[in-house]
Formats: C-alpha cells, sequence, structure tokens
C-alpha cells in the first residue's frame, strides 16, 4: 500500500447528489476503503485481527485459510502473521477488481507467492477445498437473501473436520426500539468520525437496496442448518456482529 493510499480520506457521499445511485465497490470506493470501512464500521480492526486469530487456531498443516469478498485483505493478512507454516495456502475471493488490486499490493512481497491465491469471482462460484478456516466478514449481506444458505453450505461442504467459519456482518433487530437504539449509536460514530448528516444520509440510502441484513438469530439458525456442528456469537458493537461456526 502506498503512502497515498494511506492517508486517501473517503468523501465519496460528501457532495449533495441530485441522485443517489446503489453503492458499489468501484474504483473511487477502493481508493478511500480503509478510511471509508475503520470510520464506518465499529470494531472493524478489531474483528479483521480477531478473525486471523480464529484461523490460526483451526489451520492444519497443507490446509488452505479462505477469506470470501477479502476487500483489501486486512484478514488475510491478520491469518498470515500468526500462522508460520509454508505449507498452508491463503486464497482470497472478491467481485470488485479495484479491491483485488488493492488486496494484491497489500499482500505482495508479505505473503510468499507460493502460498498467495486471489481470484476474481462471485463468492457463490468459488470452489472451497481441504479449508481449515473460511472468513466471510462484511459480505454475506450483500449477496441475496435467498442465496445465503446455499452458499453456507458449499463452505461447509468444502471445510475439514475442525474447521472454521468467521462471519461478521451488519445485523438488525426484531424489537423496534432495539433497532432504532443501535441505529442511532451506528450513525452517533460516525458523526464521531467526522461524516456529515449528508454523507451519512446519502450512504444510508446507496446501501439501502443493497446491504441487506439479517437479526443474529437468524444467523445461527442458518448456520446450523448448513450443517454446522456448533455455532455462537463472539462479538457485537452496536449493530454489527460476529459469528464462529466449526464443523
Amino acid at each position: 500500500m502506498s503512502d497515498d493510499d494511506k492517508d486517501a480520506v473517503d468523501t465519496v457521499y460528501a457532495g449533495k447528489r441530485p441522485r443517489v445511485d446503489d453503492f458499489v465497490f468501484d474504483r473511487q470506493v477502493a481508493a478511500v476503503f480503509p478510511d471509508m470501512i475503520a470510520r464506518s464500521v465499529p470494531g472493524y480492526a478489531l474483528v479483521a485481527a480477531l478473525s486471523g486469530i480464529i484461523a490460526a487456531r483451526h489451520a492444519k498443516p497443507g490446509c488452505n485459510i479462505y477469506d470470501l469478498g477479502c476487500s483489501t485483505g486486512a484478514a488475510l493478512l491478520s491469518a498470515h502473521a500468526r500462522i508460520d507454516d509454508a505449507t498452508v495456502q491463503f486464497i482470497g475471493v472478491d467481485n470488485a477488481p479495484p479491491m483485488l488490486e488493492k488486496c494484491r499490493a497489500n499482500l505482495d512481497g508479505v505473503i510468499a507467492p507460493a502460498q498467495l491465491k486471489l481470484t476474481h469471482a462471485d463468492v457463490r462460484d468459488a470452489r472451497i477445498e481441504n479449508a481449515g478456516a473460511v472468513i466471510l466478514n462484511f459480505t454475506l449481506q450483500f449477496i441475496a437473501p435467498g442465496d445465503r444458505l446455499g452458499l453456507l453450505r458449499r463452505i461447509h461442504a468444502g471445510m475439514n473436520t475442525g474447521g472454521a467459519l468467521i462471519i461478521a456482518e451488519k445485523v438488525k433487530f426484531d424489537s423496534p426500539t432495539e433497532a432504532r437504539l443501535q441505529q442511532t449509536l451506528h450513525e452517533d460514530f460516525k458523526t464521531a468520525n467526522g461524516y456529515s448528516d449528508l454523507e451519512i444520509a446519502q450512504k444510508r440510502a446507496a446501501l439501502e437496496h443493497v446491504l441487506v441484513p439479517d437479526t443474529a438469530p437468524a444467523h445461527l439458525a442458518r448456520l446450523k442448518r448448513a450443517g454446522f456442528a456448533q455455532a455462537s456469537q463472539w462479538f457485537q458493537a452496536f449493530n454489527f456482529c460476529a459469528f464462529l461456526a466449526q464443523r
């Protein structure tokens, strides 16, 4: 990552737009993604770091560590830093070429070429095999709801016994009171990180039809339906949660 990329500030929604289009992970977003995600998702850096720790606990010699929807590679970097085994392969999949370019720039020179495979593909089409751990952070929420169970079943089928699936997501709440509270706190978090009311409103509109959250109980129930022997929630920061499922 260049110094320019490290210092790029998210102003994607700073200007008033006559029409707010659906959010896409284009080159403009990729250029500011580290700043955008840090200022928009409470606990993002911690989730990425802890995902690596969890992945390392479940890695076995010769296995594959997947990051589906790898974005700029933060979780893969965390996993690699904790897995000292040259036989383990790190595989990142993302359907946005600009994000994958950033990921490669971040990982090249850190993960040996023989251990790294980055693929431009829809995660629903990714081939999962010999998986010690699969990371699916802030990705399932962008998958059509009807396709989510099928993807989890495919991950389960390609996972080694004892393997782990790590999921982090924005969640919704059955209680309207709880939903309003968590949404307000999330917006307060973004305001505290320098976003204007206009930026918050336009980003929310852009994501409205693109990011479709589930409740935490729905996530856990679906993981069981997908075949995982155990599933639990291990993290929450306002309306963002992380889950761990084990085969």
